[in-house]
């Protein structure tokens, strides 16, 4: 009876240096990255003066957070233990949106809020995926992105044009440093080909 009173207290005392271990681990600071803007954004014919306010956009809970995706499945995923992203991704995302749109140049004004009652547009959208995956049986891993824009006319509701971007990276292993430059590279492409769209829409509209 004694000998089995003392295999369950160490057993409890094991269990709960376990679990104390990993609220010490889960209270360690993780170093913090962002995304903006593309370095080169290419000049965008556009609509001149007109306003464009640029909403969050929407996104699934798993995306929907400051930690940093790892699909490990067709339904499993995990994040990055050692890095998170700045702000929510959604949030982040907008920033680095506001920032191309700004320097590509094609509108009189951007940003999270019109100047006056309404703006002229409004870029509303989804981030659909923006994630990575290892590769099943390889060291490196892809990483994606997909967002999908409507740019609507704020006078009449009237979505003007609407188009889903996605683009994805292969990169050589899954060390943060390397599923890092995925995210840049993705969201480069992204943002580039979203900010000359967005111009052209608004031109036409």
């Amino acid at each position: 009876m004694r000998r089995a009173l003392l295999l369950c207290l160490a057993a409890l005392t094991l269990s709960g240096c376990a679990a104390l271990g990993a609220l010490d681990r889960a209270a360690e600071p993780l170093d913090v990255h962002e995304l903006r803007a593309p370095a080169e954004v290419p000049a965008a014919p556009g609509s001149g003066a007109a306003q464009v306010v640029v909403e969050a956009p929407s996104a699934a809970g798993a995306i929907a957070t400051d930690r940093i995706l790892v699909r490990e499945g067709a339904t499993q995923v995990a994040y990055l233990p050692d890095a998170r992203w700045s702000a929510e991704a959604p949030e982040m995302v907008r920033s680095a949106m506001v920032e191309t749109l700004i320097r590509a140049g094609a509108f009189g004004f951007v940003g999270r809020r019109p100047l006056g009652a309404t703006g002229d547009y409004a870029l509303v959208s989804e981030l659909v995926d923006f994630g990575a995956r290892p590769e099943a049986g390889g060291e490196g891993a892809e990483v994606a992105m997909t967002l999908v824009a409507r740019l609507v006319r704020e006078r009449d509701a009237e979505i003007v044009a609407a188009r889903r971007f996605a683009h994805a990276v292969r990169v050589p292993d899954t060390s943060t440093p390397a599923l890092l430059s995925g995210f840049a590279a993705v969201s480069d492409a992204v943002l580039t080909d979203l900010a000359g769209w967005a111009a052209r829409a608004a031109g036409r509209g």
